[in-house]
Formats: structure tokens, sequence, C-alpha cells
């Protein structure tokens, strides 16, 4: 037996930054973006609002571009505040260097699996499981197949400890990359 699961972003991620303002760590992105135009050179950032005093920090998009550099299509997206632009700089390893930011995705992302399936197949019959991410979201293994099953994590563990739940990744940790795994029952 098989199935596919799909790891679906819900909403913006939490951005991890210290606010000047009131030392809060947590800033909450709308997708909104700022273009400023100055002669023939262009920067832009993404707005984010403190989730603690709701001061504005602007994160660097572009910076002293030349605007003919700049493609069209980008530009119409940052003006028309496209959020899922907003999601994919978000995501850019780049955008988040340079800003010094860092993601919290707890409660952003949702699993697609068809509902709570309960692993009672007859004996012997293994299911096969393929789980894909819409967006690289760092979760761990054991919480997306607990959250899949409807069973708790000790019993995932426990799947895992006798052998009966595999995988070619390791289980423990997070991943944020498509893997499969196989349930034997």
């Amino acid at each position: 037996m098989s199935k596919n699961w799909v790891v679906v972003p819900t909403c913006l991620p939490i951005v991890l930054r210290r606010c000047h303002r009131c030392a809060s760590e947590r800033f909450r992105a709308n997708g909104k973006f700022r273009v400023n135009a100055n002669h023939k050179l262009l920067d832009a950032w993404l707005l984010a609002l403190c989730t603690g005093c709701g001061d504005t920090t602007k994160l660097t998009v572009l910076e002293r571009m030349n605007v003919r550099s700049v493609r069209p299509e980008l530009l119409d997206l940052l003006h028309n505040n496209d959020p899922g632009l907003a999601a994919e700089l978000l995501q850019d390893p780049v955008v988040r260097r340079r800003n010094r930011i860092a993601l919290d995705w707890d409660n952003a992302w949702r699993l697609d699996s068809g509902g709570p399936d309960q692993p009672h197949q007859p004996e012997g019959e293994a299911i096969e499981v393929s789980v894909g991410f819409a967006a690289r979201i760092p979760v761990r293994p054991v919480r997306l197949i607990a959250e899949g099953f409807g069973l708790s994590r000790a019993e995932v563990e426990r799947l895992i400890a006798e052998g009966n739940l595999v995988s070619s990744v390791r289980l423990s940790g997070k991943l944020s990359g498509d893997f499969t795994f196989m349930l034997k029952r």
C-alpha cells in the first residue's frame, strides 16, 4: 500500500530577530514591501512588525540596484505586495544571511495526508509513505508520522526502535526535504 503526504505552509513564518525597541525577538511578516528609488538606484525591503511592540523592521531585498538590472516582473510583484514573493524571499538563504534572521515555522504549516489513517492493516502488510514539502519547512519526521497516523510520538518512537518503521533518512532530528518511510505491520 502506498500513500503521499504533503507538508504545506499555511502562513508566513515568524521572523526571529531582535527588536531594537522592546527587546522582543519575534516579527510577523505581513507580505508588504517598501520600494525606494534614488535617481537610477533602487532599494526594496520586506516589512515585518514586532509581535511585542508593533515596531516595523525592514528586511533588505534589493540594495542600491540599478533600475535597469531589476526584472520588470519582480518590480511589479514588489509594488503589488505579492505574498508569494514574500514567502519565497523569506526562504532565500541569501536574504536570511544578509538580514541576520532565522525563521520559526511553529503553527505555520499543516500536513495533507488525506485524514488520520489508523495503521491497522492485516498482519505482514506494509504501508509506504512518500512525504513531500511544498516549501523548505524544517519539521521532525516523528511529529509528521504521529500526526499523519493519529499516533503519539512515543508510539512512533517505539515503532522505530522495534524496526517496524524504517526509512533511508534519519528519522530523528529535523528534515526539510522530501523523504519516504515504510511502516511494517
